[in-house]
């Protein structure tokens, strides 16, 4: 049967930085006009010891692929401001879905919302690169969102600074 620790020995997964689990599982042999790869995908796994994935900003479009486990919310902040939440998930009944994209200059925080885990894909268009990607700091997203900080807080990283 499947758990946290099954997967994570299967599926070969590491800490993220973020928070949960990951590993790099494709890398496009084509790169774009600026030597980036064009595409690179990840497995991403949230569990019940490390159930947030902490705010962040990327670059890049990257598309959610919701695998098992239970639901993980997404909360969006957009570059205007606005705050949205999905639910990736296997209950489409309740408003889950199994897909999501998050277009590249949007802020992202993941929260598993139950259980022991769940799992996901991330496929990264241009391909993701730590340089493409700034963790929030408390006092960033306090500055650029006062009215969403108390909302947003328990989703930022304690210890980050502006990357």
């Amino acid at each position: 049967m499947l758990n946290k620790h099954s997967i994570i020995q299967r599926l070969g997964l590491e800490p993220h930085i973020e928070g949960g689990y990951f590993r790099r599982t494709f890398e496009s042999t084509h790169s774009t006009q600026h030597n980036q790869l064009a595409m690179s995908v990840i497995y991403y796994l949230l569990t019940n010891d490390s159930p947030i994935g902490a705010f962040h900003q990327n670059k890049s479009d990257i598309i959610h692929f919701y695998h098992s486990g239970f639901p993980i919310e997404y909360t969006l902040i957009s570059p205007e401001g606005q705050l949205t939440r999905y639910i990736l998930g296997p209950n489409l009944e309740d408003g889950q879905q199994f897909q999501l994209l998050v277009e590249g200059g949007y802020w992202k925080a993941s929260r598993l919302l139950e259980g022991d885990y769940g799992l996901i894909s991330e496929s990264v268009c241009p391909g993701f690169e730590y340089s493409d990607m700034q963790i929030a700091s408390q006092k960033q997203m306090q500055s650029l969102y006062p009215a969403l900080f108390d909302e947003i807080k328990h989703l930022i990283k304690k210890d980050s600074g502006a990357r």
